[in-house]
């Protein structure tokens, strides 16, 4: 049997809005919404539920909470997951993670997934509910079927309320750099009351890099590293910082961008063992709070650079930001490709994209 096949099947019963409702109880759909509605800050979980979900269905006599071969009577739903499940998820624009969800630490403990698991999901909701929903499947004998096409219908209705088209700039040959940097600074430092607000300078600086990649001759023949998850750790990213430019198989340049966080000798440390795992030549670490005890922080930079070759450059978020904007030549061209990866993106929320929008309105009523 076909496991993508399944998962593409039953997506396409929650396009069409085939309803199950009536076949679930109040407590099962309440930890669908649950689940659903934290899919894309715990895209581990979703991924697991998915992959134990499809297993059932293709080897109802499996006891799913089972996962692994090294428990008795187990299976490998990691090896499911990475071959079959994941890039499925990926082809359909379902929550996804980069290889398997299975990477997620909390997840992976060699343990039943019982009510009692112990694994620390960080979400004490979403864990709940997971752990009910795998519950409901094994023991209570609910079709996974149902659970699967309600989920995909929640998820599906999520995104469509997320998308927001940017307004684009009605005389963009007058844009400033100044100007442009205002709007940055007030969009960075809003106050969404919600996560994911630290990724929008990620976004500015992965648009910003498209372009000297393009222009810059110390970028020629560089490649930018696809944007990964926001929230992965560094053990499930597998990355030297959010952003990652390559020449050839090697890695250039890494960019770590704070945003909010003061830059300490802590935060060198940690950069120093990346530095010594991925050996880029230059890493920048970005923040818009100032460095704190500067003797440690810039004692720390010199050794790396004796050391291992490397020049750690710390800095603040919009000066160089600034900088890189004197650097290229349409700063129309970086405003729209910005715009493009807030409308895009699936980590962001529908409040971080409308306040870009406003913000954009409000230039568009100065040029």
């Amino acid at each position: 049997m076909d496991y993508s096949k399944i998962l593409e099947e039953l997506h396409t019963e929650a396009i069409e809005q085939k309803d199950y409702i009536n076949k679930l109880n109040p407590k099962t759909l309440q930890n669908i919404q649950t689940i659903a509605q934290k899919s894309f800050n715990q895209k581990g979980v979703f991924t697991v539920l998915v992959t134990l979900s499809i297993y059932k269905i293709v080897h109802p006599k499996q006891d799913i909470r089972k996962h692994q071969t090294q428990i008795k009577g187990g299976f490998s739903g990691r090896s499911m997951d990475t071959k079959y499940i994941t890039p499925t998820l990926k082809r359909l624009d379902l929550p996804s993670m980069a290889e398997s969800g299975w990477l997620t630490r909390s997840l992976e403990q060699p343990y039943p997934y019982n009510l009692d698991y112990e694994g620390k999901i960080s979400n004490k909701s979403v864990k709940k509910a997971f752990l009910e929903l795998v519950n409901d499947i094994e023991v209570n004998k609910i079709n996974p079927k149902y659970i699967l096409v309600e989920l995909f219908k929640l998820i599906i209705e999520i995104q469509k309320a997320n998308k927001i088209t940017i307004t684009p700039l009605a005389n963009p040959e007058k844009l400033t750099i100044n100007r442009t940097i205002e709007i940055l600074d007030k969009q960075f430092s809003f106050d969404y009351k919600t996560s994911y607000g630290s990724k929008l300078p990620v976004l500015a600086f992965y648009a910003i890099y498209q372009l000297l990649i393009k222009e810059i001759s110390r970028y020629q023949k560089c490649k930018l590293k696809a944007l990964g998850s926001h929230t992965a750790s560094d053990r499930t990213s597998k990355s030297a910082g959010d952003i990652e430019l390559f020449k050839g198989k090697k890695l250039f340049e890494a960019i770590e961008i704070k945003l909010d966080k003061s830059i300490d000798a802590n935060i060198l440390r940690i950069a120093k063992e990346k530095i010594v795992k991925f050996n880029p030549q230059r890493y920048y670490i970005l923040s818009n709070q100032e460095v704190v005890n500067k003797e440690a922080v810039y004692k720390i930079i010199e050794e790396v650079k004796q050391e291992h070759g490397c020049q750690i450059i710390v800095n603040g978020v919009l000066d160089t930001l600034k900088y890189y904007m004197r650097l290229i030549d349409n700063l129309e061209e970086f405003y729209q490709l910005y715009s493009n990866l807030i409308s895009k993106d699936r980590e962001l929320k529908s409040i971080h994209k409308q306040v870009w929008n406003e913000l954009t309105k409000e230039l568009n009523n100065e040029l």
